[in-house]
């Protein structure tokens, strides 16, 4: 489904920025070059191509993105102290957290420089607003996750949350796309719609391959979510729609990090109507997606309409 030249093009462009011999360069680079799938910038070059076709002028631009992206991930770890990310150890494990912080500061630095490339100043500057505002919707949105951890949030306050913490650089790269395109308003808007749609849908699925999803594939033992005692969607409809005995049951197992296998199975199996509701949910939000698509031509929206299925497609 991906262009495999366009990925590649975008590793060699990204070890650009990353070319210093030196202790901070090689652990910023270390999560950057170790793999993933690029979904972000990729997003930004097909919104791109949906009326022009120059690569040169949108790598930049979306490459911005994916260091954002890693910069996160690269906090992330330190905050949930996790050992291993993309199979191999995280930045903070083989460089210590100090250097690891630093790394994840020049990733976002290197984020900036990216953007200055850009040559038409208005483009550059509509471009910077929209990546600067998806900045601080990804730290309101980890925040307000961490708080949850403490307390019930409701399912537009999930939602909310997961728009800022995940959507958020889903929906950029779209825009970036978009505003180096030239697109119309129309065009811009129904772009919007469409990634706040697959944007959701994105952690939305995360959050269900925990549940029913292969080791292997999620990176993290599966039930995870469960022993952390994380509010998830399917949690929060659980909670809201159980009857007392399955709820009081779920609780007793929900972020109790000694229960056993068997345990973790008990929750899930208890998660079950609310897992088909997270999945239902998803399907809707897919073709709503791939319907604010139908303004541009068949065959050069195709791709957008591919990754939006590819979302949702390792759960079915």
């Amino acid at each position: 489904m991906f262009n495999e030249e366009i990925l590649s093009n975008m590793s060699k462009e990204l070890e650009k920025y990353f070319e210093k011999d030196s202790n901070l360069y090689n652990a910023s680079k270390h999560l950057l070059l170790a793999g993933g799938k690029r979904i972000r910038p990729y997003l930004s070059i097909m919104a791109y191509n949906l009326k022009k076709d120059d690569l040169e002028t949108i790598m930049a631009p979306a490459l911005s993105v994916e260091l954002i992206h890693n910069y996160t991930l690269v906090h992330d770890d330190i905050m949930d102290n996790d050992d291993e990310r993309r199979g191999k150890p995280t930045v903070h494990k083989v460089y210590g957290e100090p250097i690891a912080i630093l790394a994840g500061d020049l990733l976002y630095a290197k984020a900036f420089e990216a953007l200055s490339t850009i040559e038409d100043s208005v483009k550059a500057h509509k471009v910077l607003k929209v990546l600067s505002k998806a900045c601080v919707e990804v730290c309101e949105g980890q925040t307000d996750d961490m708080e949850f951890e403490d307390k019930l949030p409701s399912m537009d306050q999930y939602m909310d949350m997961i728009s800022k913490k995940t959507g958020a650089l889903i929906e950029a790269p779209i825009l970036i796309g978009a505003i180096m395109a030239d697109c119309t308003e129309e065009e811009t808007e129904a772009l919007y719609q469409y990634s706040k749609r697959i944007g959701i849908n994105f952690q939305i699925q995360d959050d269900i391959l925990d549940l029913i999803g292969d080791q292997k594939t999620i990176g993290k033992p599966v039930g995870s979510d469960i022993l952390s005692g994380k509010k998830t969607m399917m949690v929060i409809h659980a909670l809201d729609t159980l009857s007392e005995d399955n709820k009081e049951r779920l609780l007793q197992i929900l972020g109790n990090e000694n229960a056993s296998s068997e345990e973790v199975a008990e929750a899930i199996k208890i998660l079950g109507n609310s897992i088909n509701y997270a999945k239902n949910l998803m399907n809707e939000s897919t073709v709503e997606a791939k319907e604010f698509l139908k303004i541009f031509d068949e065959n050069k929206r195709k791709p957008l309409e591919d990754i939006a299925d590819f979302i949702v497609s390792r759960i079915k």
